[in-house]
């Protein structure tokens, strides 16, 4: 069976940011605006683009 990943984007800046919004966006591997990273579709990372998804642009 194939894991299912999403693509997701920075489009909004982490500056002024909750301290948890910034740690979620470490956590998912964005470091910079308009950067896009491939995560595994988990709880865990459902969870954390949940939190943040104000900030991002996702694909399935």
């Amino acid at each position: 069976m194939e894991k299912k990943t999403l693509t997701i984007t920075l489009t909004k800046s982490k500056y002024g940011r909750r301290p948890g919004h910034k740690q979620c966006l470490l956590g998912l591997g964005l470091r910079r605006l308009n950067q896009s990273v491939k995560v595994s579709d988990t709880p865990e990372n459902r969870g954390m683009i949940n939190k943040v998804a104000y900030l991002l642009r996702i694909e399935e």
